[in-house]
């Protein structure tokens, strides 16, 4: 059999159907999920094929709550979750980015709310907001808290870098390249008027969240620019 068959094609890039566990990472920039009888939320827009009875059912903004005013600054599908329930496989993904999968166990982390791309139904989660303006401005316009005890699956540009957070060694990071932190640091928003000439292109670097205590935060090697709804 030639290695360039269909066949041969099939079999390299078929499903693994060893592979069982609730969250399963089937590719790395690929989410299965396994649903036994079970609901669990994941990224509007980032079904991309089903095996099975799954049902969908389209919610409006994450579940925290967030009220009118809120609902018109967020931008795009990246507040938007589709619950999924039933008894099948589930493959999700958001634009060919990596898929992170962890397991919290009575823990908290922070997430950028675009990089939500699925959580069990056991996590409670909450949005946060960077209170400066200056923070939407910047395209860090909003953060999910996630806490509980079950999994979760995040997404990132390229393979993230996780940098330690020591009372003598704040971290400093872009915005829009801050992916996740522990859920027990609460960033500031610094300005540095100095980088306002180097913007260029318009990207956010006039501002910087500062970590302090510890813990830890996980940065991409991507600038991701959000828009904002008029």
């Amino acid at each position: 059999m030639s290695k360039y068959s269909i066949e041969a094609f099939v079999n390299e890039t078929k499903e693994n159907p060893q592979e069982r566990d609730y969250f399963e990472l089937e590719k790395p920039q690929l989410l299965e999920i396994n649903l036994n009888n079970q609901s669990v939320w994941t990224k509007a827009g980032s079904m991309v094929g089903y095996v099975g009875n799954v049902k969908f059912e389209k919610q409006g903004m994450l579940s925290g709550g967030l009220g009118n005013l809120l609902k018109k600054a967020i931008s795009g599908e990246g507040a938007k979750l589709m619950k999924a329930e039933g008894t099948g496989k589930l493959y999700v993904a958001d634009s060919g980015k990596k898929v992170r999968i962890l397991h919290l166990n009575n823990e908290s982390v922070c997430v950028n709310g675009n990089d939500v791309l699925a959580h069990e139904q056991s996590i409670k989660n909450d949005i946060t907001m960077l209170k400066s303006v200056a923070g939407m401005m910047s395209g860090g316009l909003f953060q999910v808290k996630l806490s509980g005890t079950g999994h979760i699956a995040i997404t990132t540009h390229g393979d993230p870098l996780t940098l330690l957070v020591t009372p003598d060694a704040p971290v400093f990071t872009d915005p829009n390249a801050t992916v996740a932190w522990s859920g027990n640091l609460s960033p500031e928003l610094k300005t540095n008027v100095s980088f306002k000439s180097l913007i260029g292109r318009g990207s956010g670097e006039e501002f910087q969240m500062k970590f302090s205590g510890h813990g830890w935060v996980l940065i991409q090697p991507y600038e991701e620019v959000y828009s904002i709804e008029k």
